[in-house]
């Protein structure tokens, strides 16, 4: 989500040459080194403390950015890639959460604007998906580990946004939901009892049981797509 010194005069001439030249190639070399853009994006944040799991190349999530990922990609005919919302995903609030925020905003706009043929879908795992909330105007403040709204996507990638998939939603916790322009594509699956969606749950299992969930998600994706 990155020149020798020759004798002399005479051969200043030729280090000149050989700089020129190089600085070239490395030109052309950059120029050359356009993103890869795949045709689905998936860009997810990982849950408070979530490990972010060895087995996959991107570290989403055990609980949920990796499953739905792997199912996401086993479902779509196309290429599909990932991100990792870079944020520290701890319980230092509001300053976890809002970091998550803009690092989700910044990412899916320079994504974009790279890309311009992609589609992304928006994963949020619990903190996670009080990041998500934020960059989508619906704030996650007095949420279990949320926090207010520091940045939005733009309207120009609104249309580029295919499917929102959150699970185990605090805001669902405190009576609120995903209302608006992106209500349609978002699935926010809480499951029953947990405690950071559910606003009478009281089973931590409940929390972290939502990998089951995973081929539901990927059907989502696919009929939004």
């Amino acid at each position: 989500m990155t020149i020798q010194r020759p004798r002399r005069a005479a051969a200043l001439a030729v280090a000149a040459g050989i700089a020129a030249a190089t600085a070239t190639t490395l030109s052309t070399g950059t120029a050359a080194a356009a993103p890869t853009c795949a045709d689905v994006h998936v860009v997810a944040a990982r849950g408070s403390n979530e490990p972010g799991g060895i087995w996959s190349k991107y570290h989403l999530g055990i609980v949920v950015g990796n499953p739905v990922y792997a199912a996401i990609n086993d479902a779509l005919p196309g290429t599909v890639d990932a991100y990792r919302v870079a944020y520290p995903a701890n319980f230092d609030q509001p300053a976890s959460v809002q970091k998550g925020n803009t690092d989700l905003v910044d990412h899916v706009v320079k994504q974009a604007a790279a890309c311009p043929d992609q589609r992304f879908v928006l994963v949020g795992y619990s903190q996670g998906a009080n990041v998500v909330d934020n960059a989508i105007g619906i704030s996650s403040e007095g949420a279990k580990v949320g926090g207010p709204i520091v940045a939005t996507l733009p309207q120009q990638v609104e249309s580029r946004i295919a499917a929102i998939l959150l699970f185990g939603n605090p805001i669902r916790g405190i009576g609120k939901e995903i209302t608006g322009p992106y209500a349609e594509r978002t699935l926010d699956i809480c499951n029953d009892n947990d405690p950071v969606c559910d606003p009478d749950g009281s089973d931590w299992n409940a929390h972290t049981s939502y990998a089951r969930h995973a081929g539901a998600a990927a059907d989502f994706v696919t009929a939004a797509l």
